[in-house]
């Protein structure tokens, strides 16, 4: 089966007076119709980078200096602009952390739906206007016909942000990047939104890249999982995996650091020092200096080794395995 998306060896590196910052350097992974593959990692680990080289909003200094990104076979990495706009918001869309990022704040909601639908097919403002309305309806959005006349400022964020996830499923897209887009919500609009693109990926087979720092929203969202740290993908595989048994100590300190009821009154776990400067990363691996289990074979970057089922860039998974 030929994959929607399928990332090899991508680096973005962004070229400034201080030196080159390698936000994403080679990078890979592929998505399936109807998956939702999780990108989890701290933030400046190069996961939002990584989604804006994918639609083509990598601006300068930034670049793609090296790797292809394969959307349903045709390789759109550093693509005309002509080609991304057809793309983009049409086959491949964006949810972004904060909706009025998508949202203008002086345009009522049924003029900014029906530009995202008639910038892409030549159908009458009637029509749009209707899918506009069962769009909001699918998104669980109450009375769609009074919301589509009123202002981004008129809703609450829960709803600004359904607005934009009903947006993205407009055009039917083959794949969905959504960057953080319940980080500033409370946990049940988060969970009310979780859940709201969970259902309609299943339903359209929209495959979905789903951008957090927080392990715990994608154990339940996604098929997949892919750990990133400092601009690489330290661990991926299938999530019961990497949730049941995590390789990597970045993984490993991801997932100890989530509240959970047995750790009730205890102090939860806390991975030393802090993310490392991308202008000076450590030599070799980019965790070893924060890791535990770090010896001089870190000094050397690890390779990309297939244990448990998974993808892996650690000298010392074993030891990770017998740490659970």
């Amino acid at each position: 089966m030929t994959a929607v998306l399928d990332v090899s060896g991508l680096k973005t590196h962004f070229f400034t007076h201080a030196g080159v910052v390698k936000a994403v350097d080679g990078v890979d992974f592929t998505v399936q119709k109807g998956e939702v593959m999780g990108l989890v990692g701290e933030s400046g680990s190069g996961k939002s980078i990584t989604g804006f080289s994918i639609i083509g909003l990598i601006d300068p200094p930034g670049r793609i200096v090296e790797g292809t990104i394969r959307f349903n076979g045709e390789d759109i990495a550093n693509a005309p602009e002509e080609r991304l706009k057809s793309v983009r918001g049409n086959r491949i869309s964006m949810i972004f952390q904060d909706p009025m990022m998508t949202l203008n704040p002086v345009l009522r909601i049924d003029t900014q739906m029906m530009e995202a639908i008639l910038a892409h097919e030549a159908v009458s403002k009637q029509v749009a206007w209707e899918r506009c309305r069962d769009a909001l309806a699918l998104v669980g959005i109450p009375s769609p016909e009074e919301r589509l006349r009123a202002y981004p400022h008129q809703l609450s964020g829960g709803m600004r942000q359904r607005v934009s996830i009903a947006i993205a499923f407009l055009n039917k897209p083959d794949l969905i990047i959504a960057d953080e887009p319940t980080t500033a919500l409370d946990v049940t609009i988060q969970a009310q939104i979780i859940h709201e693109a969970q259902k309609l990926t299943r339903q359209t087979g929209t495959a979905m890249i789903w951008i957090t720092h927080d392990l715990a929203v994608v154990a339940g969202l996604a098929d997949r999982i892919s750990v990133m740290y400092a601009g690489r993908i330290v661990e991926q595989g299938l999530t019961d995996d990497i949730i049941d048994r995590p390789l990597h100590p970045y993984t490993v300190g991801l997932l100890g650091s989530v509240p959970t009821a047995h750790k009730r009154g205890e102090r939860l776990y806390q991975i030393e020092g802090m993310t490392p400067n991308m202008l000076a990363l450590p030599e070799g691996c980019a965790f070893s200096p924060r890791c535990a289990f770090a010896s001089a074979a870190c000094r050397i970057a690890p390779p990309v080794e297939h244990v448990a089922n998974r993808e892996l860039r650690c000298h010392h998974p074993q030891s990770q395995a017998a740490a659970q």
